[in-house]
């Protein structure tokens, strides 16, 4: 498995959903940083599942997708954020470390 920047993927994820939120930001900030840091630390634990034979691809799959349903329920508890604006910023955050850590990992879960 590749090495995985992880500060450089919250960096890039904060940015994404910073970008995203834009007027809804300095509200959201604290949430998101907390979510994307939850994401990114369930990304590592899928590579070292994966690396010691604990984890199925389809199983590293859908921890990921109850993690986006986390972060998309703890966003629509914001006052002024609609499901579009989560939807759009979780998706954006996502795009931009997709190819990342699906090559590192080995394996499409993003």
């Amino acid at each position: 498995m590749a090495d995985i920047d992880y500060n450089q993927l919250l960096k890039d994820m904060l940015n994404a959903m910073k970008q995203s939120l834009t007027d809804d930001w300095s509200n959201a900030q604290p949430y998101v940083k907390a979510e994307v840091n939850s994401f990114i630390n369930n990304i590592k634990l899928i590579g070292e599942l994966k690396l010691t034979g604990k984890i199925t691809e389809e199983k590293a799959r859908l921890y990921l997708e109850m993690q986006k349903s986390t972060m998309r329920i703890v966003l629509l508890t914001i006052d002024g954020l609609t499901i579009i604006a989560v939807e759009n910023a979780i998706n954006a955050a996502i795009n931009v470390v997709k190819n990342t850590v699906n090559t590192a990992i080995g394996w499409v879960i993003l």
